[in-house]
């Protein structure tokens, strides 16, 4: 386990990225793709049912021991918050009522966000904007690891560690490599958690809070649903950036694991992904793609290739403008 990982460096390029070019192509060959870039009216109905399935677990645990409250937040909530955290990412891009409708789309993440325990939608839209725009890009791109990470975090043993701690690392990272100033939406958003945290306790006691929070901490962190962190962008091959997962997992996560398809269409809600693999499969079938999010995880931490140094980085030159 203390085998140090063969990397020392992000594989820096000097080329845009795939996205953009595929996206035109492919709407070029089949704009009937374009019939697809609608809201998903299911979208808002299931955040509602996973909302209020998570209420009911903080009814249902009040009087768990701790051992059992943290199993179920393991195995149960872990899978309902992971979910709602996949919500609120299709909701980022407007898909639960559309693009005229911002405001809308605002509040039911902010509502999505609540079992989360912690606020975290208004912020997560901010900087995922960029993530798109600027992928793998320098300074810009918060979901690439820092330096630190990929330095500190290169043997079995650390990169297991890291997996646990994923969910402060995706907190914490956007205040290290591109901080911004905090919005109103924020605040809102913050203020409305912390009146749903303060509910829950006065209702149902310490138990149910504590659920909810382990929920999210267990479920971002070393868990089978979070391997789609790895698998979407960490370099398993040299030359693919982003990699998509068809498996079983895609039905309780919004389609995440179709994430060439949502980088090439990132308007495109996650319920209609399969379609745009179905209509455009010579574009799709040949990349490489993972077939278990359980191995994505294995690999990760046993691959000496792999760690947080293997992700693709570029420089933009916005990044140097400061923008």
């Amino acid at each position: 386990m203390g085998n140090s990982a063969s990397r020392s460096d992000f594989e820096w390029v000097y080329t845009d990225q795939p996205h953009t070019q595929r996206r035109k192509e492919i709407l070029a060959k089949y704009p009937a793709i374009k019939a697809l870039m609608r809201p998903d009216p299911r979208l808002k109905w299931a955040v509602l049912a996973l909302v209020l399935v998570q209420l009911l677990a903080c009814w249902l645990v009040r009087g768990l021991a701790w051992r059992w409250l943290l199993f179920w937040a393991y195995a149960f909530g872990g899978c309902v918050n992971h979910s709602l955290t996949l919500a609120i990412h299709d909701i980022s891009h407007n898909a639960a009522f559309g693009t005229g409708c911002a405001a809308r789309n605002r509040w039911l993440a902010v509502f999505a966000n609540l079992p989360v325990g912690v606020p975290y939608a208004a912020s997560f839209k901010k900087y995922h904007v960029d993530h798109h725009r600027y992928l793998g890009g320098d300074g810009l791109d918060v979901d690439v690891p820092t330096r630190l990470e990929g330095w500190f975090f290169c043997t079995p043993a650390r990169k297991l560690l890291w997996l646990v701690l994923q969910p402060f690392f995706y907190s914490l990272r956007p205040l290290c490599v591109h901080p911004k100033a905090v919005t109103r939406m924020e605040v809102l958003n913050t203020l409305v958690q912390l009146a749903a945290d303060v509910a829950i306790f006065a209702l149902w006691g310490l138990k149910p809070v504590v659920y909810l929070l382990a929920s999210s901490f267990l479920g971002l962190g070393l868990h089978p649903i979070s391997g789609h962190f790895v698998a979407e962008h960490y370099m398993f091959l040299k030359g693919h950036e982003t990699y998509s997962y068809y498996g079983p997992l895609n039905w309780i996560t919004f389609n995440v694991g179709y994430h060439v398809e949502h980088h090439d269409f990132p308007s495109i809600p996650g319920y209609s992904l399969p379609l745009v693999r179905k209509i455009a499969p010579e574009y799709y079938d040949h990349l490489p793609q993972h077939h278990s999010w359980v191995k994505v995880l294995w690999d990760f931490v046993f691959e000496d290739s792999l760690g947080p140094y293997a992700r693709v980085k570029r420089v933009y030159r916005l990044a140097k403008d400061g923008l």
